[in-house]
Formats: structure tokens, sequence, C-alpha cells
């Protein structure tokens, strides 16, 4: 998979994310620090090799360092950005979330007390989207994890993402929910990597598809019944939750997927299906990136607002794109998208003309949408 270039960090630096990465390093005899991005380390008790380096140009994010250290570094020409406290997350954290740790709490604790929840309320007390360090702690934070999904990214170059857009108010148990999950399954088993907007409905059901893609069919139709218990989030994030982590956890080690939600829309918790989730504060550039990602094509299914917003980002970009990054849409939904939602009138006519006009489909199934993805179109 090729990584979009607005992910690529310069090549000219080395990220530093663990402390057996640095030990490494400096084990090997390196001198200089030149270039390096040092993020989140406790490196207390390093302060001699810390000392007999070059730190001229060396960038450390949050780092902790022995008494006097980091002034020494200062001195010597390195950039040190402080930890913020009174933050409820690292916002020069490494690695993408998991659903483990958004979801973590104190045993048997509603949804309010994990750090998900803990977050969303952070972002949205009063004046906080006025303050300066809060806004730096954002953006900080937001960096960090287009840099993490970009280490995804380049991690799986033999595999195409396919995105999986749709509502998320298609509850379990539903043959819409139903639909969805086996867009994930089949797109999994077929070699691709699904990525979803990482929230619930649609988009858990195709992560938990991808999830338990290598189950036999009884067991993935047992877990789709076991989850339908609780049909949604409301009113009980927690429990909706907690039966989706039961069957993570009788099913460990699932087919991995991609899921970007976003703190902006506070009533969307993430699912827990999605094995990365790069979750961001500022919606905008987590819907761009999500789109940006999917060189595989996008399948979208029956939703509303947030699924006509996604369409037409996707097409914008397919229309003034060149023709050899455009990417497959294709929607799910005749009536759906042709008088429910008219987006199909629209797009097409958008596309009259464009080499776009050949990369746009409207299906009436999740197979053949399938078949589109895979080359082999049955409708369009």
């Amino acid at each position: 998979m090729n990584a979009p270039t607005s992910l690529n960090p310069s090549p000219r630096t080395l990220e530093v994310e663990s402390l057996a990465s640095f030990d490494r390093l400096v084990t090997t005899g390196v001198r200089t620090m030149q270039g390096w991005h040092a993020q989140s380390l406790d490196l207390r008790g390093r302060a001699a090799q810390l000392a007999a380096m070059d730190a001229q140009g060396a960038i450390f994010l949050g780092c902790t360092f022995d008494d006097g250290v980091e002034d020494l570094l200062r001195g010597r020409g390195a950039l040190i950005f402080p930890r913020l406290d009174g933050v409820p997350f690292n916002p020069y954290r490494g690695h993408l979330y998991s659903p483990q740790e958004l979801y973590a709490g104190p045993p048997d604790s509603p949804y309010e007390d994990t750090l998900d929840a803990r977050v969303y309320q952070w972002s949205i007390s009063p004046g906080q989207r006025h303050r300066l360090d809060a806004t730096l702690a954002a953006a900080l934070h937001d960096h960090s994890i287009g840099d993490a999904l970009d280490e995804l990214t380049r991690s799986g170059e033999d595999r195409s993402m396919v995105g999986v857009m749709g509502g998320h108010t298609a509850q379990r148990g539903t043959p819409g929910y139903r639909e969805a999950a086996n867009a994930g399954r089949l797109l999994a088993r077929s070699g691709r990597m699904v990525a979803t907007g990482g929230g619930p409905g649609a988009m858990e059901a195709a992560n938990m598809g991808a999830y338990l893609s290598d189950v036999p069919e009884p067991d993935f139709l047992a877990a789709l019944e076991e989850v339908a218990e609780v049909p949604g989030f409301r009113p009980s994030v927690s429990a909706w939750a907690r039966t989706a982590a039961a069957v993570v956890e009788r099913h460990p080690g699932g087919t991995p997927s991609l899921g970007i939600p976003t703190w902006f829309y506070g009533h969307e918790p993430p699912n827990y299906f999605a094995t990365h989730i790069a979750k961001y504060f500022a919606n905008a550039i987590r819907e761009a990136i999500l789109l940006e990602l999917c060189n595989g094509g996008v399948i979208f299914l029956p939703g509303s607002a947030g699924t006509l917003q996604e369409i037409f980002q996707d097409a914008c970009e397919n229309y003034y794109g060149a023709s050899e990054t455009i990417t497959p849409m294709v929607l799910v939904g005749v009536e759906h998208w042709q008088h429910r939602y008219p987006a199909w009138p629209l797009l097409w006519s958008l596309a009259a003309g464009r080499a776009m006009a050949d990369r746009i489909f409207l299906v009436d199934s999740v197979q053949e949408a399938l078949e589109v993805i895979a080359g082999r179109p049955s409708a369009g």
C-alpha cells in the first residue's frame, strides 16, 4: 500500500519511540542525535549517554530527564517540547489507539470513566477550544496520530485499503448491520484491509466482519447474534461496548482493520472491533485522511448526512484527480441513493465526461459492490 505523501515524515528524521530503540542506537556507537524525534520517553538514568552525544538538531517531545539534563540539551542545540499538565491524553504518543486503551477504566466502571469519555469531556469543557495550551495539545496529538498512521500504512504495502462508509444508526441485528458485517468479512478474506470511520452502526459492523473474517461461518453468525442483544449504544455505551469486548476476548488475534473516529462527534463512541484506531480531534483532518488512505476504493452503504458528506468529498478528489489516482466509488442501495437521498443523479451528472465516469457504480447488494472492487462489476 502506498502511503499518502501528506502523512510522510521528512526522510531525514528518525522517530525514536521506545527506550529499546534509544538504547540500541546508543550501543551501536551513534554520536549525534541530529534529526532524532524522541517521543514520550522516560530518559532518567541515561544522562551520561545523552551528554556523550551531539544534541544539535534533536527534538524531544514530552520526555522525562534527570535533573539538569534538559537544560544541558537545550544549551547544546536540542529542541524540547515539555509535558503538558492537566491533559488527559498523551499529545506526543507514538502509536495508534487500541479499543482496550480507549475503554480503559476501573473494573466494571461506566463508559463515562473511560479514557475515551474523559478526553471528550476535556475537549468540550467551557472555554477549552479557545485556550492556547489546549489547542496546542490537540494539534500535537493529531500530528502524532498522523505519524503513527503513516507507520501502519507503510507496514502494509502489499495490501490495498478499502473504505466502508455508512450510517452510525444501523442497529445490531438488522439486515443493514449484517450486510455491512458481511462486506467487512469478505473484503478481509480477499486480502484487503478494511477502513471505516471507527464508530458504531455500519462502521462497527464492517470492522467486526473484518476482525472475525478467519473464524468459521457458524461462529461468525453466533457473534452477530450475541452483540444483537444490545442493539445500539443508546441508552448505555457501557453495555454496548462490553458485548463487543466479550466477542473480542473469545476470539483473540482477529484480522486487523482500521477505524478513524473523531472526538468532534461525541455522540459516536469508537467501536471495539477496529484493531487500530486513529482517533482525531479535528474532524476535517480525519475525513480527508480516511478517504485518502482508501486506495482500493470506497463502498458507501446507506447513510445520511455524514455519508453524503463523504460521498461528495471523495467525488471532489476524483473529479480533480489525475486518472491514475481515481479510485472506485460504489454506492449500495438503489432506492436509497436514487430516491431517499438522491446522491446518485448528482454524482452521475458530475462525473459525465470526466475520467471518473467509469469509476462510479450504483448497485443493490454488498456482493455486487465486492465484485466492483475486485474488478468484476456486475452493475454500474
